[in-house]
């Protein structure tokens, strides 16, 4: 039995469940400019809730937020990639960025070493975010545990993160959540502050549509704030919009997980390193012979190589196209598949790299102006 929470994702994901049982809706017929972005094109997005309301404000050309978080831990891999690409779209549409570093959440749940959840937020998170094309400018880029310098502004988030409290039951909280500690709980409202403070008068002239991106571990924590945003009566929020995607399978199966260093390419691997962990771990969709691939074929769709060429690395539709088929026909050989994955990577890590040695710069320089 498949498990999707905030906290523990296992199991064979049913999606469609997904939708029916957290009361979302199917993502179908956007627009042109949503098409894009390979991950809409391929219904790697695949549910949402009140998107229409980004989508009118885009082709409208009206100002919109996008929001979302990071968990700093460990490696920045190719599942995290997949939220950092629609964080830049959103703000090549023209959106107002805001990012936050969920170190509060992540002292509650997974280390109490500050010190290192920062140092990881920094070099892993953030770095690879500008060299994939985040533009800091247009970014309001925080810390939980420091939200702001300016006091009116970090008053104003706290301050809601609190008195969202009042609007939420125990038992809401377990229906949502299951197990609940003081950790989580605290977690959550803080969570719902940084998705709805943006509508705050401190940090908009009026109230603007948000969207969030999230997984589908992760819209629990959607759920809530949409329930007390409702409740509250000292702020009209604006029903905050999300979208739900994928997990990007990890190398062995199963989701990417940054505890297993076996299941992810990170970014800051090396092209050799890549390589070998593509050839050693990487879950095969082929036959056990030759013979019975040639025969029968392979299974693209488990087929994890096959997988992360669907998931972005390869681009083009038309090429993915055809090795889907080459692969499904025994054309196309495992082994030859995972060279085409390999030559993607290596290309990719070489040329990311490079730009994560200019972007440790800049970003060097922005926290040390915003004395972060």
């Amino acid at each position: 039995m498949a498990t999707v929470t905030p906290w523990e994702v296992k199991g064979n994901i049913d999606y469609d469940k997904l939708i029916k049982n957290c009361g979302l809706k199917p993502l179908k017929n956007l627009p042109e400019i949503f098409q894009k972005q390979v991950l809409f094109r391929r219904e790697i997005i695949f549910a949402h809730r009140d998107f229409k309301r980004i989508v009118d404000a885009v082709e409208n050309n009206d100002s919109f937020v996008m929001m979302t978080g990071l968990m700093p831990s460990g490696k920045f891999h190719f599942g995290h990639k997949m939220v950092a690409d629609q964080i830049i779209f959103y703000q090549n549409l023209g959106a107002k960025v805001y990012l936050t570093v969920a170190d509060i959440e992540a002292y509650n749940s997974r280390t109490t070493d500050m010190e290192l959840l920062r140092k990881t937020a920094i070099e892993e998170y953030l770095t690879n975010y500008v060299a994939l094309g985040l533009d800091l400018d247009k970014c309001d880029f925080y810390f939980q545990s420091k939200r702001s310098n300016d006091g009116k502004k970090s008053n104003a988030y706290y301050s809601l993160a609190s008195m969202l409290a009042r609007h939420a039951t125990f038992n809401e909280f377990k229906a949502i959540y299951g197990t609940v500690s003081p950790g989580k709980l605290s977690a959550s409202l803080l969570q719902a502050a940084d998705m709805l403070h943006p509508q705050l008068p401190e940090f908009s002239e009026k109230p603007l549509p948000v969207v969030i991106p999230v997984g589908a571990d992760q819209d629990p924590h959607l759920r809530i704030a949409r329930d007390v945003a409702k409740r509250i009566k000292l702020h009209k929020f604006i029903p905050l919009s999300s979208t739900n995607h994928k997990f990007m399978p990890g190398l062995k199966g199963g989701k990417m997980s940054s505890s297993d260093e076996t299941s992810y390419i990170a970014l800051s691997d090396s092209p050799e390193a890549a390589a070998k962990k593509i050839k050693k771990y990487a879950f095969s969709g082929g036959q056990a012979t030759l013979e019975e691939h040639r025969k029968k074929g392979g299974n693209p769709d488990v087929d994890v190589s096959y997988q992360m060429l669907f998931y972005g690395l390869e681009e083009d539709d038309k090429k993915l196209k055809e090795i889907y088929a080459n692969y499904k026909s025994g054309k196309l050989l495992s082994g030859e598949l995972k060279n085409i994955v390999i030559e993607k990577l290596t290309t990719f890590l070489t040329e990311h790299h490079k730009k994560r040695k200019a972007a440790e710069k800049v970003v060097k320089k922005y926290i040390l102006e915003h004395n972060l």
